[in-house]
């Protein structure tokens, strides 16, 4: 526990100076550090994944991490950890959350094709 929450300590590290530099007007910097925070949080989220015992913490580090991946448009990543984090006994409120953020994900995700229309689908 003592590793992940060091690790986690260090993705918010990375936030702190992302949120500096995006409030100095510095975006492509932001950027660069919320990307690495994404990364040590995801860290934090996979070694906490397993052991749902390590509730809410589990729950909340999954929150984070799939935050830190929309902030980066890593919408994939996003939908895993939020999908993780769901799966296991999140409490309430950060359940609502977790699925709030799955909504904005499937919001910003751009669609592959154009879809078809279903009407006339029943003429012949």
């Amino acid at each position: 526990m003592n590793d992940l929450m060091e690790i986690h300590r260090e993705a918010m590290r990375f936030v702190d100076e992302a949120l500096r530099l995006r409030r100095e007007g510095n975006a492509e910097g932001a950027r660069e550090q919320f990307r690495k925070a994404w990364e040590w949080e995801s860290r934090a989220a996979a070694l906490a994944a397993q052991d749902v015992s390590l509730e809410p913490t589990r729950a909340v580090l999954h929150r984070s991490a799939a935050t830190l991946a929309l902030e980066c448009g890593k919408l994939r990543a996003a939908e895993r950890l939020i999908i993780t984090g769901l799966s296991g006994n999140p409490p309430d409120e950060i359940a609502d959350e977790l699925r709030d953020l799955l909504v904005q994900v499937y919001f910003e995700r751009p669609p592959k094709a154009p879809r078809r229309s279903l009407r006339g689908a029943d003429k012949d």
